[in-house]
């Protein structure tokens, strides 16, 4: 008998299925890596939108008379 013969018989109806993270939380490995991707990808997004606003706030703005820097 082949070892995915065994695998099958052991699982019975859970093979070929997602494995959850853990069995009360009903999130399987792939949607936690989805999670992880899109957050990191909207941090990145922030980070890049705090960089912008701080040059448009620190340099920008008082060239154009917005805000007064000591």
């Amino acid at each position: 008998m082949g070892e995915a013969k065994r695998r099958k018989e052991l699982l019975g109806e859970k093979y070929g299925q997602e494995e959850q993270i853990y069995s009360w939380l009903p999130l399987t490995k792939s949607q936690a890596e989805r999670f992880v991707k899109w957050t990191t990808k909207g941090a990145w997004y922030g980070i890049g939108f705090l960089i912008v606003y701080w040059l448009l706030i620190r340099f920008v703005g008082p060239g154009l008379g917005w805000w007064q820097v000591t």
